[in-house]
């Protein structure tokens, strides 16, 4: 059971309120490249995220808006902001820190919102069928990798219609297991 493992950046997700404090009332994304993810889209639209030590500056905004404001980072990016983020699953972001945003014409404070991505499985459902796999279930993949190769465990599978078969991971799992662009990895179940 192959799957393509895809390196998911820090990166936002933005409700239309908070999108229109960050970069005015009746701005619109703008589209710059669509994502493996059907739907799914990289904007030319950047934040700053401003924690308690330090600031990240260009993040990138993802399209569409969402209902609720999301940060995703990873560990090594919560520990230069100086935010003990939570590992979860997105939009699981209740009891999470917060952070503030800047855009190009102002400023969003997050009372809760910012995630490491938990390491997930994206399977439409024929694809689930195929391997035998559930919506929420975990699984494990190996990763062949020239020097750094490695199991992930506690990865979690999330079905729906409208994916299509990869496996995210965010920037410190992909320099641990040595992962470039078109790795692939083998479910275990």
């Amino acid at each position: 059971m192959k799957i393509l493992i895809e390196v998911s950046a820090r990166h936002v997700h933005l409700s239309q309120r908070d999108f229109e404090m960050l970069f005015g009332k009746g701005a619109i994304l703008h589209i710059k490249k669509e994502l493996s993810q059907p739907g799914q889209f990289v904007c030319s639209e950047k934040v700053d995220i401003v924690g308690l030590k330090d600031v990240i500056k260009n993040v990138t905004v993802l399209s569409p808006i969402r209902e609720k404001t999301q940060v995703e980072i990873s560990i090594t990016d919560a520990r230069k902001l100086g935010i003990s983020a939570p590992i979860r699953e997105s939009g699981d972001l209740s009891n999470t820190p917060g952070c503030t945003l800047v855009g190009k014409s102002g400023k969003v404070f997050l009372k809760e919102g910012i995630i490491v991505a938990k390491r997930h499985i994206h399977l439409d459902k024929i694809s689930a069928e195929k391997f035998g796999l559930t919506d929420k279930q975990k699984v494990k993949v190996r990763v062949f990798s020239e020097q750094r190769a490695l199991i992930f465990d506690d990865v979690v599978i999330q079905v729906s219609e409208n994916f299509l078969p990869a496996m995210h991971i965010d920037t410190d799992e992909a320099n641990a297991a040595g992962i470039s662009n078109s790795t692939y990895g083998e479910i275990i179940i």
